[in-house]
Parts: structure tokens; C-alpha cells; sequence
């Protein structure tokens, strides 16, 4: 066999990868992210008096109160994950980390970009490309098509 037939064997075979699979797993890995985040700002249901701290004399993002910014951030994080993984709602899932992402990159931790660009990466794929067949979006949108034309 010819490098070029070895080559060309390895793409074929690299091409036979469901999008759905590719989207599985960067969905995972995001909301893997966001979700070991969120659980360290919190004890139990509550959020932690540190995450408080943090947002008022560390990160400081601008436009909200801290107190506001640590509820929302922590709420979406959480939130965000957990519709991602499931595949609900995910493209608005990923762009809500995406806007997360964002504040982190330009409000907190600017020298975060190598870390953050991967980040961006897989929010932006799901975001173009959708969650793929392995997601609840799936069950919603091309299975009761009908249902939801005459519901809005």
C-alpha cells in the first residue's frame, strides 16, 4: 500500500464519524467545563460566601452588581451544562456559554485566551451545526414538526 492509499484509507475512515458523535462529545466537554465551575461556587443549593468575594474584589465584571453576577454566572452554568448535555435547547445553551465566555476572556482572565479559544470552538460548533440526532433538540424538531408549526 502507497502512503497516499494509507492516507486516503485514514480519511475515508475519518469521514464515516457522525457529526452526531463529534457533537456528543464536544457537547460533553463543555458543559463539562462550565458545569466543575459551577460546582465549585456552590455548597449544596446554596452559593458559597467565597463566590460572593470573588465576583466583588476579584473579577469584577462590569455593567452588574457583583452579587447579580455571581447568581447569574453561577445559575448558568449549571443551567447552561446541563441543557447542553441533554441537548435541549442547545444552541441557546452554547451561546450563553459563549457570551460567558466572552466576559471571562475580556472582563477576567484576558491572558485566558489559549484555554478560552477551545471554549469558543465548541460553542461556536454547536452553534452553527446544532447538537446532532443524540440530543433531546432532535426528538423536538423532527419529531413533532407539526406540533410545533401550529403551537407558535
Amino acid at each position: 500500500m502507497s502512503p497516499h492509499q494509507v492516507l486516503e484509507a485514514g480519511r475515508s475512515l475519518a469521514e464515516r464519524i457522525p457529526y452526531s458523535v463529534v457533537a456528543l462529545v464536544s457537547r460533553f466537554a463543555l458543559a463539562s467545563v462550565f458545569w466543575r465551575s459551577g460546582q465549585t461556587k456552590v455548597s449544596g443549593f446554596a452559593i458559597r460566601e467565597e463566590t460572593f468575594f470573588l465576583f466583588r474584589d476579584e473579577y469584577k465584571v462590569p455593567l452588574l452588581p457583583p452579587d447579580v453576577a455571581a447568581y447569574l454566572a453561577t445559575i448558568g452554568e449549571h443551567v447552561f451544562s446541563v441543557t447542553l448535555l441533554v441537548g435541549l435547547a442547545s444552541r441557546l445553551s452554547a451561546l450563553g456559554l459563549f457570551g460567558m465566555t466572552m466576559v471571562i476572556q475580556l472582563f477576567v482572565f484576558p491572558d485566558g485566551w489559549p484555554e478560552h479559544i477551545l471554549w469558543f470552538a465548541l460553542e461556536l460548533l454547536i452553534v452553527a451545526r446544532g447538537p446532532g440526532v443524540i440530543a433531546l433538540d432532535h426528538l423536538v424538531w423532527h419529531r413533532a414538526p407539526g406540533r410545533l408549526v401550529h403551537a407558535c
